[in-house]
């Protein structure tokens, strides 16, 4: 897609904007107990008084809130870079094993961790919250990283490296595999319900740790967009135009990685994310500069998230599904939506 002005579509933004911050209130005021809108806003602007709907918001919803705008906007801009770097429309954040890696971190302690690491311990510090099992998913990935860090020396272009990315993602699974089958099943449950995602119970020491490298992250990609619009071209083209492909190819999946990591550390693996935004921003915006898909990924990524959350609490009732659920709900429609409209 030609790389169209961005003054075409600026009348996009305000609407975004918008439907951003009422998803942010609605997400705050549903839930098992409903809070109405109105009162829900007057405590964010500090107007409300200090009874239990102020302590339903900010210690159990805003936190949750806020996590659903740090990872979608993460996921989103993750997926971006992949399509990106490799062409492929069904390229995401998880397609070089990153996610596969924090999920094998994770089953190390969970799985295997019976003996050391009780599983009353992993309990009491909350899975999925504690540090135990969110600095085993950060060590999974950056070892996934490294990998793929040295294989990408030997690599001469993108495609290989996508396919050496999945097949390390196939082993890692295969290495999860193994560890559920000698596993406890009580340890399994634990296991799964972790993979299931979760925005839930994160602290605001979390949340500042997973912005900090999602600020990081996606500033990066912002300082890569005009060499991501020229690749656009073709990496031969590129190469006449004096870029050092293979340092390029790099940084993009460094910036992915931690934008991955991040996400699935504390929260888990979420799905069809990184994949849909990309191609609803395209869609959107008509066009493929990358000075104006990041910071609307970004954006678009964070809502579609909030959208998820309000609908996996199934306002007024005491369940909850799973985040993944809805995610490949609403997910998986849009990429094919988009990719059945696709001309050219």
């Amino acid at each position: 897609m030609a790389l169209s002005p961005q003054v075409n579509r600026q009348w996009v933004w305000p609407i975004l904007l918008i439907l951003c911050v009422l998803l942010f209130v609605l997400d705050l005021s549903l839930g098992s107990v409903n809070i109405a809108f109105t009162d829900t806003f007057h405590q964010l602007v500090g107007g409300g008084e200090a009874n239990i709907n102020h302590a339903i918001i900010f210690k159990l919803r805003l936190p949750r809130a806020l996590a659903g705008i740090i990872v979608g906007a993460a996921l989103a801009v993750g997926g971006l870079l992949m399509q990106s770097l490799f062409g492929n429309p069904l390229a995401g954040p998880s397609v070089l094993g990153i996610s596969s890696g924090a999920s094998l971190g994770v089953a190390m302690v969970v799985l295997l961790g019976g003996g050391s690491v009780s599983a009353t311990y992993l309990s009491a510090v909350g899975l999925g919250q504690g540090a135990v099992v969110v600095g085993a998913a950060l060590l999974g990935s950056f070892l996934v990283f490294m990998a793929i860090l040295l294989l990408n020396n030997k690599l001469k272009d993108a495609v290989s490296l996508l396919i050496v990315g999945v097949m390390i993602g196939f082993l890692t699974n295969a290495v999860v595999a193994i560890a559920q089958f000698f596993s406890q099943p009580e340890l399994i449950q634990d296991y799964l319900l972790w993979s299931l995602g979760s925005l839930a119970g994160l602290d605001f020491s979390q949340l500042s740790v997973m912005a900090i490298m999602v600020g990081l992250g996606i500033a990066g990609a912002l300082l890569l967009a005009k060499p991501l619009n020229i690749l656009l071209l073709g990496e031969n083209y590129a190469r006449t135009m004096g870029m050092p492909i293979r340092q390029l190819r790099m940084l993009i999946v460094a910036i992915t990685s931690v934008l991955t990591a991040a996400t699935v550390a504390f929260v888990g693996p979420i799905g069809f994310v990184g994949i849909a935004v990309p191609h609803l921003v395209r869609k959107i915006f008509l066009t493929a500069n990358h000075w104006l898909l990041i910071p609307a990924c970004g954006l678009t990524g964070a809502m579609l998230m909030l959208l998820c959350d309000i609908i996996s609490k199934l306002p007024g009732s005491q369940a909850v599904l799973p985040l993944n659920a809805v995610t490949g709900l609403l997910g998986a429609p849009i990429v094919i939506l988009v990719i059945i409209n696709r001309r050219g």
